[in-house]
């Protein structure tokens, strides 16, 4: 412990002790043990003929287009260690080929508690869902999830499922009364 070197050595690795400790503790002190509150009610559901335009697949498929009611307040989980709240809805349902699916139909970016609380009423989805075969007329039911993720300026991603909605019937795609397909609508996902 005679040299500068060994000195400085032993300076920054009692620095970085500390620091690691105080991160620590930082974690344990604001893991947040309040809940939010929350209701998410699917008002329709409807299986329409479309291409996507700004996708990469342009192909005609079916797409389940979503009207949906959110009442959910996640201010409790904002303190002083929150930099923000990732919100979204998964659309969860199994097919022939897979055995769980799950696929985001919307998200939101909370970064303050002025913003942590949503009403939504009649809302439509902003992502498109698709299923990869292309037809949703194997596919019978699907769950509705609407789930948040707390993120932190220093400490672990706390994630959480806010409400799980009944298994919800998707219908089939209606077709014309003289038993065509209706024309090909062009969806903006």
């Amino acid at each position: 412990m005679h040299s500068t070197l060994s000195r400085l050595n032993a300076v920054s690795a009692l620095a970085t002790t500390i620091v690691l400790v105080l991160v620590v503790l930082i974690d344990l002190a604001s893991h947040s043990r309040h809940t939010p509150s929350g209701k998410l009610h699917i008002n329709q559901l409807e299986v329409v003929r479309a291409k996507a335009a700004w996708h990469m697949d342009r192909n005609i498929q079916d797409f389940v287009q979503t009207s949906f009611t959110i009442d959910a307040d996640f201010s409790p989980l904002f303190d002083w260690n929150t930099k923000q709240i990732f919100v979204s809805i998964a659309a969860n349902y199994t097919s022939s080929k897979h055995s769980s699916n799950e696929v985001v139909i919307w998200d939101r970016i909370l970064r303050s508690k002025n913003d942590a609380h949503i009403a939504l009423n009649s809302a439509t989805n902003k992502y498109g869902l698709r299923e990869v075969g292309r037809s949703f007329a194997a596919i019978e039911n699907a769950t509705f999830t609407l789930k948040y993720n707390v993120m932190p300026k220093v400490g672990r991603l706390i994630y959480g499922n806010e409400y799980v909605s009944a298994q919800i019937p998707i219908p089939k795609r209606q077709l014309l009364p003289n038993g065509e397909q209706p024309k090909v609508q062009r969806l903006y996902y």
